[in-house]
């Protein structure tokens, strides 16, 4: 298992497996047709309300993620539709905030290492 997070923006490649948008809105100036999208999961995507309180202030990063969590906790069906692609293949998370370090996909992307940790080798 492989979580990466990349700009939807970026171009796509090969290594990125299943390619995930995690943005509750379609990215602005991006035709559908030219995304290379295999899953839109608008659903996980951060509430409305905490997205705008959030506004990618870094101050408000560590609240933002508790926040975050707490919204996803509270709806782990939603989640339903990520399970088993990042338990079985690479998966690279795809956003469109300018914020490549304080960014809502990122968030996700620790949630996700945590909730679905790798198995060990042992």
């Amino acid at each position: 298992m492989a979580i990466r997070i990349k700009r939807v923006y970026d171009e796509a490649d090969c290594a990125d497996g299943f390619r995930i948008l995690v943005d509750r809105l379609w990215p602005r100036g991006l035709a559908k047709t030219d995304a290379r999208i295999d899953l839109w999961a608008k659903e996980v995507a951060p509430s409305s309300e905490l997205r705008k309180w959030f506004a990618h202030d870094p101050a408000k990063w560590e609240e933002f993620r508790r926040r975050y969590f707490a919204e996803l906790d509270a709806r782990p069906q939603d989640l339903a539709s990520l399970h088993d692609a990042v338990c079985h293949c690479t998966v690279t998370l795809l956003y469109a905030a300018r914020d490549t370090l304080h960014n809502h996909a990122l968030a996700l992307k620790i949630y996700l290492e945590a909730k679905y940790p790798a198995p060990s080798d042992s």
